[in-house]
């Protein structure tokens, strides 16, 4: 499962109740930033998710209001916090601008005191671990070489806790040998192979991160069956022209691409000043109902449909 913590939802500039683009990823352990827009870190600490581990920075693009939130927060690391690695992602285009800001403004010539990898990267897969990987693909927007995102678990099967109680299965090291796919031996001689307590193979969850783009019709292929897609609407439909001059998409635009997609749950975020958030959700809400609008320190959970919470 994963879990997402919005961070900064407001378009462009900044609002009296939302901060710049930046949200946080979290599996397990593992902990991810995508985007650090101005203001980031103060953010970070409101919502509570704190800096631990937190070491892992993924960038749609390098326009400065998902950017610039970089600089403070890596000169906070440098001086207090226990960062033991930090790793920013992204396009060439988007890694020189981070590489001037970090290099010519944090830096200065100085070395961090942790190790720093600002790591180009191209779409395709990008990281992997023993329970999910992330693959990075191409955005259109305003020719930024933006990227987007996609989180998906690996299949697995479930441990089936009723069933290891009714065999006896004490917990701790036996239940998580079996879910590693080792048989145990209880403390009367019998013999429990992990096919007794494990279910039927189960696909895990996706999530596809967008960001701000213009045309969306190259994205298909990279968000379809996704079970949520965090998206930019930035603008209504009456205002297309706009959007379309701009490189930003309307709330009707991207509810028609959940829709013809198949993806679970639409999260619409990068919200413009302009409007009333009402309005932003009516509009998509009419074609695409599972749909919803982000705000500040918003937390979602990536689930299929008819999961438990």
């Amino acid at each position: 499962m994963f879990e997402l913590v919005f961070l900064g939802t407001s378009a462009s500039a900044p609002s009296i109740k939302r901060g710049l683009s930046s949200l946080v990823v979290k599996h397990d352990e593992f902990r991810f930033m995508v985007d650090c827009g101005e203001g980031t870190q103060r953010q970070i600490l409101k919502s509570g998710v704190g800096f631990k581990r937190l070491n892992h920075i993924l960038l749609t693009h390098g326009h400065l209001d998902h950017i610039l939130g970089l600089a403070g927060m890596l000169s906070t690391f440098m001086r207090w916090e226990a960062i033991e690695e930090v790793n920013i992602y992204g396009s060439r285009h988007t890694m020189d601008r981070v590489s001037d800001l970090i290099n010519g403004v944090v830096l200065r010539g100085k070395e961090p005191p942790m190790p720093l990898n600002m790591l180009e990267i191209k779409p395709g897969l990008i990281f992997q671990s023993k329970h999910f990987d992330i693959q990075a693909f191409p955005v259109d927007h305003r020719g930024s070489s933006s990227l987007g995102y996609r989180f998906t678990e690996k299949s697995h099967r479930p441990f089936l806790s009723e069933v290891a109680e009714a065999l006896g299965v004490p917990n701790g090291p036996c239940r998580r040998d079996l879910v590693q796919g080792k048989a145990i031996t209880l403390a009367d001689g019998r013999v429990i192979s992990p096919e007794d307590v494990l279910g039927e193979e189960r696909p895990g969850v996706s999530l596809a991160i967008v960001g701000d783009v213009g045309k969306l019709d190259k994205l298909r292929e990279h968000v379809t069956g996704a079970d949520m897609m965090v998206i930019e609407a930035t603008y209504l439909a009456e205002d297309l022209e706009m959007a379309e001059k701009f490189g930003h998409s309307t709330a009707a635009d991207v509810a028609r691409l959940a829709v013809e997609t198949g993806v679970g749950k639409l999260i619409l975020t990068h919200v413009s000043r302009r409007y009333r958030d009402d309005d932003l959700l009516a509009e998509a809400r009419a074609i695409f109902p599972e749909t919803y609008l982000a705000n500040d320190f918003d937390r979602f959970e990536v689930r299929k449909p008819g999961q438990p919470e």
